[in-house]
């Protein structure tokens, strides 16, 4: 589990094959996963093999320590459908290592496992801030909310206003400063990570109108007009 809070920015150090999961494997079988190697400085410090961490918002495995870099095994559906497929050595990428029992949430919860990549159409500066405008597949729509939260990249943040096919934030000078976000232009791939709670809600609404079992995981088709009609409001 995480807030949504990126603690710093590490570097790609490598991208590699993963060694074979078993001394017993054929010398001819595929690897089943990729070696992304992390510099993650000092946050490295106190990790342990099978520490969770949050890498632009996707949560991976510590599979190896050499001392601030550290090397996780990204597996080939996660590389399909995170931006993480992308990395190359020298990227930079937000890091959170997981919550401890009693940490403070200063973000929202955020749970590693991201839903969707969007495109980041339009940055508009005004003032100090800056607002994104970011493009999404039609399979997350029910969970974008107005003033609800997202992930992007592993940062929480609110959403400002929802459009049918796209959503905007605003991202703070601090923010924008002490993340990758602030190194990204229009055409970039970000990671989407929904509200948990949005997708439980409506999850729980979905399975009320269909009258069955439907599951936090699963897909809807409910329409904000049938959402209303449940008496939620956005």
């Amino acid at each position: 589990m995480f807030a949504g809070i990126v603690e710093g920015i590490g570097r790609v150090a490598g991208v590699g094959q993963a060694p074979p999961p078993a001394a017993t494997a054929p010398a001819s079988a595929a690897p089943s996963a990729t070696r992304l190697r992390i510099d993650l400085g000092p946050l490295a410090d106190g990790l342990t093999h099978g520490a969770s961490v949050a890498i632009s918002g996707a949560c991976l495995t510590v599979c190896d320590l050499a001392g601030p870099v550290v090397g996780f095994d990204v597996v080939p559906e996660t590389l399909r459908l995170t931006n993480l497929g992308a990395l190359r050595p020298g990227d930079r990428v937000n890091i959170e290592r997981s919550l401890r029992a009693g940490a403070p949430i200063d973000g929202h919860f955020v749970q590693g496992h991201v839903d969707a990549v969007g495109e980041l159409t339009h940055i508009d500066h005004t003032g100090d801030d800056y607002k994104l405008r970011i493009s999404h597949p039609d399979a997350i729509s029910a969970f974008i909310v107005r003033k609800g939260s997202i992930a992007l990249d592993g940062v929480s943040l609110t959403i400002v206003d929802a459009e049918p096919r796209s959503f905007s934030v605003v991202i703070i000078p601090v923010t924008w400063r002490r993340t990758t976000l602030g190194t990204r232009r229009p055409g970039d791939r970000l990671n989407i990570e929904t509200d948990v709670l949005a997708r439980l809600v409506i999850a729980r609404l979905d399975a009320i109108i269909r009258g069955g079992g439907a599951t936090a995981g699963g897909s809807t088709g409910v329409s904000m007009e049938q959402l209303r009609a449940a008496g939620f409001t956005a």
